[in-house]
């Protein structure tokens, strides 16, 4: 089985409205005064780039926003150009991380890509839908401006489309959980590939399903995909236990489902019962962290000499990005192991399972968190 455990975003604990973004009266010279500033200032190589191209870096990925489109009253799509660095050879299904900087603090979040690896065009699109809870997934729907500045984090993923794609298909979606499935069916539609693919959609009310449009226009299109979407305000949740009605012959179809936590916990056993767990690919969107403990404590950045003090909640990497440390990173999820670096002096803590490590062991900053003073050597 496949499964992507990602943690929630650093928003989800700052409601605030985003600032809107200053603009100036005189463009022509702001941007003469912040040429004077650079020319003054030393410069390091990456520096340099940056004043070539702002999608230009040596250490990091960056992209700009083109465009955003909006989907639903809650949700838009966004058009990306990533930067020198980027590749485009990653795999229907995967997700990437985007950081935007709001009020002085970098804001990372990891979305689903919805575009297809598949084209000619040097861009990619991530589909956002705006939490009540959540600072940045707000600010992307409805406050970020074309031409933004973004910093990226690769492709990463297991939840994902192999090539060829089987013969018969089913896709078990709900909510933004179509995110990923769109980047499939996108894919198939350009590699010729859509034989007998069975798409069980669930949203809210129609008004709420995302790519709505471009759905049924596939379904119009293509004889080997059958689309039935379900309302739930009006006809309740798709009961996995009653597939038998909706789809005959699932047992026979390789499933890949991407939704609320209910809804995938019950794919699992249902298909567990049927003894194919093997056929069922699953996305998670978040993983549940143990709840904090101890009171966190100062983290020393040795190489650097900068200190930050941290709850019990924050994460290492959180921590020495606040501090101004350049801290490597990847996924920010827990997964891809690009952010591990070693722990020097006291203890820290997995936010994800409450284990502790010791010192002399090497960390993964974006999932652990200070449990006391402690010391990392970066």
């Amino acid at each position: 089985m496949s499964k992507k455990i990602s943690r929630p975003s650093a928003d989800v604990v700052d409601t605030r409205r985003p600032s809107v973004f200053r603009t100036y009266r005189h463009p022509v010279r702001h941007a003469l005064r912040q040429l004077a500033a650079q020319i003054t200032t030393p410069l390091l190589p990456d520096d340099y780039l940056k004043l070539a191209n702002p999608l230009w870096s040596a250490r990091e990925l960056r992209g700009r926003i083109l465009d955003v489109r909006r989907e639903t009253e809650d949700s838009a799509t966004l058009v990306i150009k990533p930067g020198w660095g980027f590749s485009f050879d990653y795999q229907p299904g995967q997700y990437i991380g985007i950081g935007l900087l709001i009020d002085g603090r970098w804001r990372w979040r990891s979305y689903s890509l919805t575009s297809s690896p598949v084209t000619s065009e040097r861009t990619v699109t991530i589909t956002v839908k705006a939490m009540p809870e959540g600072f940045l997934s707000t600010h992307l729907v409805a406050g970020v401006a074309p031409g933004t500045i973004v910093r990226l984090a690769a492709p990463q993923g297991n939840f994902v489309l192999p090539d060829p794609a089987p013969p018969a298909l089913l896709f078990v979606t709900a909510g933004s959980g179509i995110t990923p499935v769109m980047s499939m069916l996108r894919t198939l539609v350009r590699r010729h590939q859509i034989t007998d693919v069975v798409h069980l959609h669930s949203a809210p009310t129609a008004a709420d399903v995302l790519f709505a449009g471009e759905l049924e226009q596939l379904a119009r299109d293509q004889a080997g995909y059958q689309l039935r979407v379900r309302t739930t305000r009006s006809q309740g949740r798709l009961d996995l236990s009653r597939l038998d009605e909706e789809v005959p012959d699932w047992r026979d179809r390789q499933t890949w489902a991407c939704g609320p936590e209910g809804m995938l916990n019950a794919a699992e056993r249902a298909w567990s019962a049927a003894g194919i767990g093997d056929r069922l690919h699953l996305e998670r969107f978040a993983v549940s962290r143990a709840a904090p403990a101890g009171t966190g404590g100062t983290v020393t950045f040795a190489k650097s000499g900068k200190t930050a003090v941290a709850d019990a909640a924050t994460s290492l990497m959180d921590a020495g990005e606040r501090a101004g440390v350049q801290m490597p990173f990847g996924c920010r999820m827990g997964i891809c192991q690009s952010c591990v670096v070693p722990l020097a002096e006291g203890h820290v803590r997995d936010l994800r399972t409450g284990v502790e490590h010791e010192p002399g062991t090497r960390v993964q900053t974006c999932i652990s968190a200070a449990s006391g003073d402690c010391v990392l050597e970066i």
